[in-house]
């Protein structure tokens, strides 16, 4: 067995909370035996946005559930593995919580990182690229802390409950989307890879959101990952420390 720790790994969009109870409970125990499948290898993981389906950190409370994934990133920092959050979009409301309680590294914009001499891009991905206005548009108001603020004045049953429901409506409106290649002239983040090309060069574009498993040539030497989502697909990226390579947990 390899227990030297060098590799990098990548996942996203496990959207805890959804579609109910039961699966999110059973998508939880997967995602923590890949944690645990991967600890005597790893060197970093990056966790790229929309961990949860939905979650508001109140100044005394958090959502009920998902103690299980916590535990286990806890344990995995506290043995010295950095593992590094990013804010999606069904998760921007998180703040301190996830860095003071479990030790993550957190992320609230895209970052470049330098893996073996190759240029990573990491980010969740939402509101990169053209178009889609209206969710750049609501994405500012949600990160504005009067409406944050405002937003906490709400009782934890009332707001929780409120944003399980939009959250649920988003899945459903995009779910179609989603499940379907749409063409490079169509795929926002593709076009958003080949513009950022023309400034700077970058090897690895990583990116989940869009919650289809992708790997594209965006360019001369230039790929672009879609790290899929956990509850069709388990798919997560891991950079071997000369190669990225797409992967599926437990066959699926």
């Amino acid at each position: 067995m390899n227990t030297e720790r060098n590799h990098i790994y990548f996942a996203s969009d496990f959207h805890l909370g959804a579609p109910n109870y039961e699966e999110s409970r059973k998508r939880e125990d997967t995602i923590v035996r890949w944690l645990d499948s991967i600890k005597t290898t790893a060197k970093e993981i990056y966790l790229v946005g929309d961990l949860f389906d939905f979650w508001f950190e109140y100044k005394k409370a958090i959502p009920k559930g998902f103690v299980r994934l916590q535990g286990k990133i806890a344990e995995l920092c506290d043995s010295g593995i950095p593992i590094h959050v990013f804010i999606g979009n069904h998760d921007m409301w998180m703040f301190n919580y996830l860095p003071t309680e479990l030790g993550v590294i957190m992320h609230r914009e895209p970052i470049k990182k330098e893996f073996g001499g190759k240029q990573f891009l990491i980010g969740h991905g939402d509101g990169l690229g053209p178009g889609d206005h209206g969710y750049k548009f609501i994405k500012k108001v949600f990160a504005n802390p009067i409406c944050q603020w405002l937003f906490a004045r709400i009782h934890p049953n009332l707001g929780i409950g409120m944003a399980d429901y939009w959250s649920g409506r988003s899945r459903k409106a995009n779910r179609e989307t989603d499940e379907k290649f749409l063409g490079e002239d169509k795929e926002f983040l593709v076009v958003y890879c080949k513009e950022y090309l023309q400034k700077e060069h970058i090897d690895y574009f990583i990116f989940g959101h869009r919650h289809l498993p992708l790997d594209l040539s965006v360019g001369e030497n230039s790929r672009y990952i879609n790290l899929g989502e956990w509850i069709n697909y388990n798919t997560y990226g891991v950079w071997n420390g000369s190669e990225m390579k797409l992967e599926a947990f437990e066959g699926k």
